[in-house]
């Protein structure tokens, strides 16, 4: 199935705050610490890191993403206990190295609600209890292709720090998947002109989404377009749902800027018959995939996993000033 690296996505971005039931601990945003907060990697190694700033951590960090490439990129990953319970208020701070080399950072995370307008929020996202309400985000800078090990430093009320390993990341192994600044594949995407107006054929979301409403193929070029690859009801990372939404209540506030399209991954809908031909020509390792795309065709976000309103409100910004 596809995403199987993103899988542990949904166990970092689902269940209780470690603050107890506020529901307000669940859905909030708050913007990433400020860097001087975090010990500076002063030429030491993760392991170095570890030992000299704290005790291990009992919390998980666990990446939302497995492309990443040489360069600054958004590291999203979610924090939940050994118990499997999501923690969405750790100030964390992420440092990076390639094995047995000096660490990079600190990169500081911001938390990203994943909460929509009740309004927006489908049958498919408030059906699923495992559907996630947070994203953590840190822009990490990898000037190296190949594997860089990744630490996490939580810092604690009292200003002290913990520890935890996260996942490696292997920059540079997914080199076919466009990146900002390419130009977007040209894909035949189907409206709902193409299946006589049942769009269960071509959305799994309930309901079916409205961005159906363009073809990538005809618009591309000649409108800046929110293309976003999703399957709701099939999604291994289980976010997709969630992100369909925000992309909803975006288009129902600024969708006379941009063709907004949603994209499923499987034949059919149906995880056995493969991915679509869209997907493929996108090469995507995993789902669900965000490209926010200009005027001239050229991409100008790509987002691997959840991502905030605000997230794509600003993308969104970026290919329609002016």
């Amino acid at each position: 199935m596809l995403g199987v690296g993103a899988i542990i996505l949904a166990a970092g971005l689902v269940g209780a705050g470690c603050g107890g039931d506020d529901e307000s601990a669940l859905t909030g945003e708050s913007a990433a610490p400020d860097a001087a907060a975090f010990p500076d990697p002063a030429g030491r190694t993760l392991e170095q890191i570890a030992a000299d700033e704290g005790v291990e951590s009992d919390l998980v960090v666990a990446p939302a993403g497995q492309v990443f490439q040489k360069g600054q990129n958004r590291l999203g990953f979610g924090v939940f206990t050994v118990e499997r319970v999501a923690v969405a208020d750790a100030e964390i701070a992420i440092y990076a190295a390639p094995p047995n080399k000096p660490a990079v950072g600190p990169f500081p995370a911001s938390v990203e609600s994943l909460d929509v307008g009740a309004a927006f929020r489908s049958r498919s996202t408030a059906a699923d209890p495992d559907a996630a309400k947070v994203v953590y985000g840190s822009d990490v800078d990898f000037d190296g292709k190949g594997e860089w090990r990744l630490l996490a430093l939580v810092k604690q009320p009292d200003g002290s720090f913990t520890y935890t390993a996260a996942p490696s990341a292997v920059v540079g192994r997914f080199p076919k998947v466009p990146q900002p600044g390419e130009k977007a594949p040209v894909i035949e995407t189907l409206t709902g002109d193409d299946v006589g107006g049942d769009l269960v054929k071509i959305d799994t979301r309930q309901p079916p989404s409205t961005m159906h409403e363009d073809n990538f193929a005809e618009v591309v070029g000649k409108e800046p377009i929110v293309l976003l690859f999703a399957t709701p009801a099939l999604c291994s990372s289980r976010v997709c749902g969630p992100v369909v939404d925000i992309a909803e209540e975006v288009k129902s506030e600024r969708g006379d800027e941009a063709a907004f399209i949603m994209q499923e991954i499987y034949k059919d809908n149906m995880v056995d018959k493969g991915l679509r031909g869209q997907v493929e020509a996108y090469n995507l390792p995993s789902e669900p995939w965000l490209f926010v795309i200009d005027t001239d065709g050229n991409i100008s976000t790509a987002i691997e996993g959840a991502f905030s309103k605000g997230e794509l409100e600003a993308a969104l910004d970026q290919v329609t000033a002016g």
